[in-house]
């Protein structure tokens, strides 16, 4: 039994506990090389010493710092097991006078690294139970210029640690910093700051060029992690990039790395689609004239897979194993996806006016549709550079699908709604159609709410650049729902043009801007200024996990300069600056639900709603179930906050929470600094609801945009990424071909073979949740906080999120809502916690919130 032994001569305890860590792995495989090493080393007596720090102790030594304690090692290493997790047990010398340890000091001697999960001391002093909750990757002492040290998991205002345990906390912070110079190495610890000018490549070509990101009126943008790579030889202001073949070595602090379970899921996956070396050998075997002439085609990548007659060119690109592995099967076929849920129960479900509306609700960007407040629709773009971008669409266009309304009428009772694409595209439509792969247009659809709450098309405009220039103005096609004839196959077209469109602002804008890029400063910001015994750092810390290693991996292959989104998406080399231009009316205060409906119109606020909102759209299901999660982590966050922060006070006297709050908008967003919008941080409601948001948009916000994307867009045709062609035009050969044959004139205008097949392999990488995903309500240890204070109120929100978990169900089985399945048939289970059974969730499930940004 682990205990307390006093020794009889010196009076000294003989402190036992136990630590819990994991050797050095390889993807689950045992590294023999590094296990003999350390044996030779154990005999040599380099070995992992643990010393322990007194709270109450000083040493007059050491600054009177508290004081520290001898130092024991960790025995039987040679015997541990190479792959999981070992438990150890431990024994200390410690002094009645030092009290209870507040800290203790990890010393590696080893040569290669290790996991440290935690370390547990019972009966100490006048304690039961000290731990100390790890969970970081521990490198040889060579490899530091300080101390590794982990403090036990009691939650401390600055003005509240133990005077003797201060110092080393701001030593901490100091080392976590880092100097701002030179190329960070896997071992260093620093999170720091850097523009995006690593998604570039002009040393290869002038085409590979992109423009920075960031600290630019222009291109303004969110900053990522610091790798401190030497710039290209051609562009001193472009950081050079990785080889593609090592970019699973781009830098981000250990810590922030996939656990060994999540990286042996993803290169799993990545294994069985197509990462960017893979891309050329690939498009060298599909002919560029194989195309889709029949939905029947499109179904062959599910039911027997793409035949591949030249194998031996990829067999130069990438060992034989991989490849293997690729190709799911005999060596027959490649590409056998699972089928995607959207045409799983009806293959022709998709196409219907209905499904199309209801995927704006219900979908993977269920995030841009608002209420349609003018008529016609209203351009914002500056007529002294555009011209005339007022929509086109008349009363005459869509009053018959008004159920007997004037516009006017339907306009004062909010039952028109609109998903505008339009002045988003307009900018940037002259430069990408300018390229032979990409004809496409910007959008506007106009929508009646019909009396049973679902959703009907009326219209949908497609605008094009004046072709005497822009400043001439748009010139505008306007399409309305056809049943039959060469009306019904102009109207598919246009529903394929709108969700090409939104496809690609759902990829670069709702998904990865509006989520994975604008939370990284928060993480880095809480690492470099919140020690990790502040109560922020251990509120908001689960909700960054991985969020750095996957926006890095992002850089490194898929929203670089020819990386797999410049190839799927229509936007092409323009897709990260459009996102760029877009960032410049992002406004942090209405990133939260509630904000970002009123915004849209999509709700209005009722003091007699549970959420003080009433929707609009009644059976909305993103909003609907979106409103029950928000509340939920509100009130954690409230109940939380007021743990330690019981005035407006102590917000404003909390040094490291208010240096915290200046970096993030001075440093982390530095191109948002000025703005008026910013939460001052000086009361308790500041820091609640700046919490909240920021635990919304990592968990529920990015779940809701992201694992969706395979159930609905791994049928390529429901939402494709790029248009070939423009509209056929009466007596033109397309205009013939589209009243011969429509499904072969719709499968030749949207993504081509090479392109679709590329698209679905990286959105089933991205649909899928890790094996060791951790959900929201949920957290990777048990012992991440000493206060039962604390314990409690998150119990309260897991069992709060198990009964929204029944609701969204029930939900789902009431016929009377029609959006929640659908034509299609799939159930809304995008923000379905995953809470009570988190097994569940695991691989393509179309269901589940995870802590954090995470894949």
């Amino acid at each position: 039994m682990l205990g307390r032994v006093v020794d009889a001569l010196t009076g000294n305890q003989k402190i036992k506990g136990c630590v819990v860590l994991m050797k050095k792995d390889v993807l689950g495989l045992n590294d023999f090389k590094a296990s003999a090493i350390d044996k030779v080393e154990e005999f040599f007596g380099n070995r992992v010493e643990l010393h322990l720090v007194s709270a109450v102790q000083p040493d007059p030594v050491n600054n009177d710092r508290g004081k520290i304690g001898t130092s024991t090692n960790l025995e039987n290493w040679a015997h541990l097991n190479q792959a999981g997790e070992s438990t150890l047990d431990v024994q200390f010398e410690w002094d009645d006078h030092f009290g209870t340890p507040g800290a203790i000091i990890v010393k590696n001697n080893h040569s290669s690294e290790f996991f440290l999960k935690s370390i547990t001391l019972d009966d100490v002093s006048l304690v039961s139970h000290v731990h100390f909750d790890c969970n970081s990757w521990i490198y040889p002492v060579n490899k530091y210029k300080y101390d590794r040290i982990f403090f036990t998991n009691q939650t401390y205002l600055p003005s509240e640690m133990p005077l003797l345990l201060r110092p080393y906390r701001d030593q901490e912070l100091v080392n976590l910093r880092g100097t701002g110079k030179g190329e960070l190495k896997e071992w260093d610890r620093v999170y720091d700051y850097a523009l995006y000018n690593d998604l570039g490549d002009p040393d290869k070509s002038p085409e590979d060029a992109r423009p920075v990101l960031g600290n630019s009126t222009e291109f303004p943008y969110p900053r990522r992690g610091r790798t401190g790579r030497p710039p290209t030889k051609t562009d001193p202001n472009t950081e050079s990039r990785l080889p593609p073949l090592v970019s699973l070595n781009i830098y981000v602090p250990r810590d922030e790395r996939f656990g060994h379970l999540k990286m042996s899921d993803f290169l799993a996956w990545a294994i069985k689609s197509i990462s960017q070396f893979v891309q050329p050998g690939l498009k060298s075997v599909l002919d560029p004239k194989d195309e889709y002439e029949t939905f029947e085609d499109t179904y062959k990548i599910y039911e027997g897979g793409i035949k591949l007659p030249k194998l031996n060119e990829l067999s130069d690109i990438v060992p034989i194993e991989i490849i293997k592995e690729l190709l799911r099967t005999d060596g027959a076929g490649l590409y056998k996806f699972p089928t995607p849920q959207v045409i799983q129960d009806s293959k022709e479900a998709w196409r219907t006016d209905e499904e199309f509306a209801r995927e704006m609700l219900a979908g993977v960007n269920p995030v841009i549709i608002s209420l349609l407040k003018d008529f016609p629709p209203k351009s914002k773009l500056d007529p002294a550079e555009y011209g005339n971008q007022n929509s086109s669409i008349s009363a005459q266009h869509i009053e018959k699908g008004l159920d007997g309304l004037s516009v006017r009428e339907a306009l004062a009772q909010n039952k028109l709604f609109i998903l505008d694409h339009h002045d988003t595209l307009m900018p940037y439509l002259s430069r990408i159609n300018s390229t032979k792969e990409t004809k496409t247009y910007a959008s506007r659809t106009l929508l009646f709410l019909n009396p049973d709450g679902t959703l009907r098309p009326l219209a949908i405009e497609l605008s094009l650049p004046h072709p005497d220039g822009q400043r001439h103005g748009a010139v505008s096609k306007v399409f309305t729902p056809a049943k039959s004839g060469i009306e019904n196959a102009l109207w598919q077209l246009a529903k394929a043009y709108v969700t090409v469109n939104d496809s690609g602002v759902h990829q670069l804008i709702s998904h990865f801007l509006k989520t994975h890029a604008v939370i990284e400063p928060f993480v880095i910001a809480t690492h470099r200024q919140l020690s990790a015994v502040h109560p922020v750092h251990k509120l908001l810390s689960p909700h960054y996990r991985d969020t750095m290693n996957i926006n890095a991996l992002a850089r490194q292959i898929l929203i670089n300069a020819g990386g797999i989104l410049e190839r799927t998406v229509f936007p092409g080399r323009y897709a990260m600056e459009m996102s760029a231009v877009v960032y410049r009316s992002w406004v942090f205060t209405e990133q939260g639900l509630p904000a970002d409906l009123l915004k849209r119109g999509m709700a209005v606020e009722d003091s007699t709603q549970s959420s003080k909102l009433r929707l609009l759209i009644e059976d909305y299901p993103y909003a609907v179930d979106g409103l029950e999660i928000w509340s939920a982590i509100e009130e954690w966050v409230a109940d939380y906050c007021a743990i330690y922060y019981p005035s407006d006070d102590m917000v404003k006297a909390d040094v490291e929470l208010q240096a915290w709050w200046k970096e993030v908008r001075e440093l982390g967003h530095g191109d948002k600094k000025d703005e008026p919008w910013w939460p001052a941080m000086r009361t308790v409601s500041d820091l609640a609801s700046t919490c909240t948001t920021i635990i919304w948009v990592s968990s529920a916000l990015h779940a809701a945009t992201n694992f969706g994307q395979y159930p609905y867009a791994g049928y390529f045709p429901n939402r494709p990424t790029g248009s070939r062609r423009f509209m056929p035009e009466p007596g033109t050969p397309e205009w013939a071909e589209l009243e011969s044959d429509p499904t072969r004139s719709f499968l030749g205008t949207i993504s081509g073979k090479f392109q679709s097949l590329l698209g679905i392999a990286i959105i089933e990488i991205l649909s899928r949740h890790s094996s060791d995903e951790v959900y929201l309500g949920r957290r990777a240890s048990d012992g991440w906080t000493g206060d039962q204070r604390a314990i409690n109120a998150f119990q309260r929100f897991g069992e709060r999120l198990e009964s929204i978990e029944e609701q969204i169900m029930k939900r789902n089985g009431d016929a009377g809502l029609k959006n929640r399945v659908g034509p299609v048939n799939i159930a809304y289970t995008l923000l379905y916690p995953s809470t009570s059974n988190p097994g569940q969730a695991t691989g393509i499930t179309g269901k589940g919130i995870p802590n954090s940004v995470s894949i």
